[in-house]
């Protein structure tokens, strides 16, 4: 969707103090954005300008609360059926639920041709449309892949591709589509080992049962080359399932429109309704150089959507949260989510002013489809920042908290095992304050990654390996690491300069309310001068005086970049280390818990996402908003209505060959609709089936209500998937 995952930020700052020399090797694994629900968006001055507000409003609020040690508390708002969601694996299907709700019997034919129908993409979702292989998916999803099959006169993002023949279609590098085949339940083999561990071992025990299992199962298959296993946890650790997936690596873009029109509106119009978006791409999957037979798949209905029609949503979406108690939403709500809300819009203004400054070399490293993956995290983390804060919602996981902790009451054996755990699991939220900041002011400085400048990487690297020599750790066993350090790639000095001064607009937004960090390494300077100073002295950058300063005395070599990284380092290393060890407890905690929800609830209640297959049910339905009424769906009428409401603005510039319509276009043919259906990140790209397993959408989009609190809890009052 143009909307993700998910997933949280993550990414490991390495700890001198008590890390092991595996850690050092590999502790900069690069940045995870929530790609699953935010793989587009375009950047703007009015946007840059909104999300400067958004920080200095979230700053001030901040600064200006007693959260430092308390976290609000909300009161209960009855809740829905369905709050914790309705994205249903197909190992427990709900047959029942489905019969009851849209009078009609799936048998295990139906949801069989639904799975073999279904494919997942690297980031995506998407389907079978015909019996030779042909997949459809979101064109937001093929960004990179369009670009990467351009020729160099060709610009296939801007100006679209169509193939007519087969001999046309155009192979993609380092791609695949995987196929779900079969799952299997692992459960007991999972639990039998666990449970013979000791609790503070079970993390390290668990990981290693489902990396054997994954092996095992793997041997058994008759098709190693093209098959692969992985074990999945639902519930939190409730239950465990095995999902055999057939891999395809002849993957070739088959037609993609315009980028205009694809992503029509740009970022003002994302996750937003009405809506006017052609988000589809189609790709076909090859094997022996042929196209794939597929003789199940998904055909397309000859009518669309009327309201209250009935849709079946199936794909693959990213991460959710929904097992998560009030307390850990309300920490996130004050810290980590907002946190990496600053981190976003701090990245996509450095970006921004790059691309401004030399366009052609931001086009050579395809800089504009990295921005639009950083503005939909940015406004998916403002968006979830406010509905975490919303005392509806919240109060609505309130109800269902204590819901959950009277069914355990109820049950001494289950009281006795896992209130204890809840209590822990409250105190944890509490003292991951303390270590927030540090923690989250110096995340994305991976190797190579686009997300920072080359110097910070450099500097912060060479200091950490710098530590180490002098912690006595043997500089043979540093070896990796070093190359690590010197493989970094050279940037261009504006570019660091760029991502160097919000850098410290990033620390500036953090620190805010302390201000001591800021005023120790700043010292009344601003942003920008900060920068200037380290890019006119230091050695970091470029490759040749970093490999000159790892055969010198780091430490105290004067270099700009270490001397300020010498206020900094304490502060967030111990951060780091704190905060990484009260994560590993919750997350056990968590695993744990996972069997108490799965004792009281069984599969009456979906899991959290998991980015493996899912369907979700929904009716195509309107909402009030904004003091009038949405409707189920949009035409063409609307789209030109739109481009010619904003004429001369590029976000709704039509592309040439859309200026005139063809005279055969009908122009009150639907574009996009609205339905119940759950959504998140990973969806992107997921088939809109009837009940008779026909296309009827495209999904693509969460709608504005729906973008900020799908991660947390499912609210169809006006939450809407875009189609």
């Amino acid at each position: 969707m143009n909307g993700i995952d998910d997933t949280n930020v993550k990414l490991a700052i390495p700890i001198f103090s008590r890390m092991n020399i595996r850690s050092i090797i590999h502790f900069t694994a690069a940045l995870v954005f929530p790609f699953f629900l935010i793989t587009s968006c375009t950047g703007t001055q009015q946007a840059a300008v909104e999300a400067e507000e958004i920080i200095e409003t979230y700053s001030e609020e901040y600064a200006a609360s007693p959260a430092i040690t308390l976290l609000p508390r909300y009161e209960p708002v009855t809740a829905g059926r369905f709050d914790n969601g309705r994205m249903w694996t197909f190992e427990y299907p709900p047959v029942t639920y489905f019969r009851e709700t849209y009078n009609f019997d799936p048998d295990e034919e139906w949801f069989s041709h639904a799975r073999i129908s279904s494919v997942r993409l690297p980031n995506c979702s998407g389907s079978f449309v015909s019996s030779s292989g042909l997949v459809l998916t979101n064109h937001h999803c093929a960004r990179e892949q369009i670009t990467q099959v351009s020729r160099d006169d060709e610009n296939l993002l801007d100006y679209g591709f169509y193939a007519p023949t087969l001999s046309d279609e155009r192979h993609i590098e380092d791609y695949y589509v995987d196929q779900l085949i079969e799952v299997r339940d692992v459960t007991s083999m999972v639990m039998n080992v666990v449970d013979a561990a000791p609790l503070e071992e079970r993390a390290m025990v668990r990981e290693s049962v489902l990396r054997e299992l994954e092996e095992d199962l793997s041997s058994t298959l008759e098709n190693p080359d093209t098959d692969l296993v992985e074990v999945v946890s639902l519930y939190n650790g409730g239950r465990y399932s095995a999902y055999i997936y057939r891999r395809y690596s002849d993957v070739r873009l088959v037609m993609a429109p315009e980028l205009q029109i694809g992503y029509f509106g740009g970022d003002d119009d994302n996750f937003t309704f009405p809506r006017y978006n052609l988000d589809m791409t189609f790709y076909r999957v090859y094997v022996g150089d042929k196209p794939l037979s597929t003789p199940i798949y998904f055909p397309f209905a000859e009518t669309g959507v009327e309201a209250g029609d009935a849709v079946f949503l199936i794909g693959n979406p990213g991460s959710t949260s929904r097992l998560q108690t009030v307390t850990q939403l309300a920490y996130r709500s004050l810290h980590s989510d907002l946190y990496q809300y600053y981190l976003y819009s701090r990245a996509i203004k450095g970006l921004e002013s790059y691309y401004e400054f030399d366009p052609d070399e931001g086009d050579t490293w395809d800089l504009r489809n990295f921005i639009f993956s950083l503005k939909n995290a940015q406004k998916f983390f403002g968006g979830q920042v406010e509905a975490l804060r919303d005392p509806v919602l919240m109060g609505r996981r309130t109800y269902n908290d204590n819901s959950f902790h009277s069914q355990l009451a109820a049950d001494p054996e289950l009281s006795e095992s896992y209130k204890p755990l809840l209590e822990r699991l409250e105190a944890i939220q509490y003292e991951k304050i303390q270590y927030s900041k540090g923690y989250h002011v110096f995340l994305g400085v991976a190797p190579n990654l686009d997300f920072s400048s080359s110097v910070m990487q450099r500097a912060f690297m060479s200091f950490i390996y710098a530590t180490y020599l002098e912690e006595g750790i043997p500089a043979e066993l540093l070896g990796s690491f070093k190359e690590q350090i010197i493989g970094i790639n050279d940037r261009p000095e504006e570019f660091d300069r760029f991502m160097l001064t919000q850098r410290f607009e990033l620390i500036r937004d953090i620190y805010e309310d302390s201000g001591l960090m800021t005023l120790d390494i700043m010292e009344g300077k601003s942003a920008e001068e900060m920068a200037d100073e380290i890019i006119a002295g230091t050695a970091f950058r470029n490759s040749e005086g970093t490999r000159d300063l790892l055969e010198s005395d780091i430490l105290n070599s004067g270099d700009p970049a270490i001397e300020i990284l010498k206020f900094i380092a304490p502060e967030v290393l111990n951060s780091q280390e704190q905060y990484s060890e009260l994560l590993a407890e919750e997350d056990e905690i968590m695993g744990e818990l996972g069997r108490a929800w799965f004792a009281v609830y069984g599969t009456d209640i979906p899991p959290d996402a998991t980015f493996s297959l899912r369907i979700s049910d929904g009716v195509v339905s309107g909402y009030e908003y904004n003091g009038t009424i949405a409707p189920v769906y949009t035409t063409f009428f609307g789209l030109y209505d739109r481009a010619y409401s904003h004429y001369g603005d590029p976000q709704w510039a039509l592309p040439e060959r859309w200026k005139e319509p063809s005279a055969t276009l009908d122009l009150s043919t639907p574009v996009n609709f609205v339905s119940t259906n759950d959504i998140i990140g990973g969806n992107s790209g997921s088939p809109v089936v009837n009940i008779n397993l026909e296309v009827v959408g495209l999904a693509f989009d969460s709608n504005i209500e729906g973008m900020g609190s799908s991660d947390f809890i499912l609210d169809d009052r006006a939450a809407r998937a875009v189609s």
